[in-house]
C-alpha cells in the first residue's frame, strides 16, 4: 500500500524531446485514474494530480477511451487552471458507438467530432498531442491522419500522434504529415516495439512514447495476488495474470527485486530506468491512482544502469522466459504491434 501523503517537494527530472516541446523523461498516464483498475477513487485522483505536477510532472497522457470520457473530465475540471504547465496528449479513433460499446473508428468526420467533444470534457482549446489511439481496418490511415493534419490547421491541435501501430504504417502516415509520437506497449516483458517499430521512430525523428512501463503493475511487485484485485479489473482478463501463467511469472520477481535491491532502487524505478537507458526517444508513462507512487516512478528520472545489468535484467525477462499473451485475442486483433 502507499504510504502517508508527504508534501509535494520537485524533482528536477530529466528532459526529453516530444515534437517541438521539452518534457520530462517521465510522463503521467492518467487511464488508472478513470478506466480499468477496478473501482476509480476519485479524490485520490484529484490528489495525484496535483501532486504530480508539483514534483515535476509536464506530459499527462489520457484518451477519450478511458471511462468513455470520464477521464478527460476528470482532467479538465481538476486542471484547467494549471494547464499552462504540462504538454496534453489524448487520442481519438476508439470510442464507444451509437449503442454504447466500444468501437474502432478512425472516419474523419468522427475524428473530427471525437477532437470537438475531447477540448470541451479537457476544458481547453488545443489539445498538445493528438493520437490516433487505434488504425481503423476499414479506413485508410492516409484518411485518418488527413483529418487530424486538418484538425492542426484550424489550431484544435498541435501535433500528430500514432498508437500500437507498425512501421510501415507509421511510414504511411509520416508521409501524410509528420507524426510526432508513437505510443505502443513497452517493458520488460513486453518488447514487440523492438527492432522495426524503434528503428523506424529513430529514422523519422518520432519520439516512441511507453505505455505500461511497469507492466500493468507487475514490475513493482506489488501485484502477487489475483484474488486481491477487484472483479472489474482489467488484469482478470489477462493471460499473462492467469493460471500457470501468473505462477510462472511470479518466478521471476525474486531475481529482479535482487537487481533492483543492487541498484539501491525500487523495482518500480528499475523498470523504468531500463526503458530511459535503452534509448533516448523513448518517454514512458506510467500510470497510477497514487500519489506516493508517482513520485516513486519520477525518481528513476536520473537512474544510470550499467551494461551488465541492461544484460542481466534481459535475460532474466524476455519473450521466452514471460509466460502468456499480453492480451486475449479480441484485444490483440486490433493492434498491429
Amino acid at each position: 500500500m502507499p504510504t502517508t501523503m508527504q508534501p509535494a517537494m520537485p524533482i528536477a527530472m530529466k528532459t526529453r524531446k516530444l515534437g517541438p516541446f521539452t518534457v520530462a523523461n517521465i510522463g503521467l498516464g492518467c487511464m488508472s485514474m478513470s478506466h480499468a483498475y477496478g473501482k476509480p477513487d476519485k479524490a485520490s485522483a484529484i490528489a495525484t494530480l496535483h501532486r504530480a505536477l508539483d514534483v515535476g510532472y509536464n506530459f499527462l497522457d489520457t484518451a477519450a477511451l478511458y471511462g468513455f470520457g470520464a477521464n478527460e473530465n476528470l482532467l479538465g475540471e481538476v486542471l484547467h487552471e494549471r494547464r499552462d504547465e504540462f504538454v496534453l496528449a489524448s487520442k481519438c479513433g476508439l470510442f464507444k458507438n451509437s449503442a454504447g460499446e466500444r468501437e474502432i473508428n478512425g472516419r474523419p468526420e468522427v475524428i473530427k467530432q471525437t477532437c470537438e467533444d475531447s477540448l470541451n470534457r479537457l476544458k481547453t482549446d488545443v489539445i498538445d498531442l493528438y493520437y490516433l489511439h487505434r488504425v481503423d481496418p476499414n479506413v485508410p490511415v492516409e484518411d485518418s491522419i488527413g483529418a487530424l493534419s486538418e484538425l492542426v490547421a484550424e489550431g484544435k491541435i498541435k501535433t500528430i500522434g500514432l498508437s500500437e501501430v507498425s512501421a510501415q504504417t507509421l511510414k504511411r502516415a509520416h508521409a501524410v504529415h509528420p507524426i510526432t509520437a508513437l505510443q505502443s506497449e513497452y517493458s520488460l516483458w513486453t518488447r514487440n516495439p523492438e527492432g522495426a517499430v524503434l528503428e523506424t521512430c529513430k529514422q523519422l525523428g518520432v519520439a516512441f512514447v511507453a505505455f505500461s512501463p511497469l507492466a500493468r503493475g507487475f514490475l513493482t511487485g506489488h501485484v502477487r495476488d489475483m484474488n486481491l484485485l477487484q472483479t472489474s479489473d482489467l488484469r482478470h482478463s489477462m493471460p499473462r495474470f492467469l493460471g500457470d501463467n501468473f505462477s510462472a511469472n511470479l518466478q521471476l520477481l525474486e531475481s529482479y527485486s535482487a537487481i533492483a535491491t543492487a541498484n539501491r532502487c525500487s523495482p518500480a524505478q528499475l523498470a523504468l530506468a531500463w526503458l530511459l537507458n535503452k534509448d533516448e526517444i523513448i518517454i514512458p508513462i506510467p500510470g497510477t491512482q497514487h500519489g506516493d507512487y508517482a513520485v516513486e516512478n519520477a525518481g528513476a528520472s536520473h537512474i544510470q544502469l550499467s551494461d551488465a545489468t541492461m544484460v542481466s535484467l534481459e535475460q532474466l525477462i524476455n519473450v521466452d522466459s514471460v509466460q502468456g499473451e499480453r492480451y486475449n485475442a479480441s484485444m490483440l486483433a486490433t493492434m498491429e504491434t
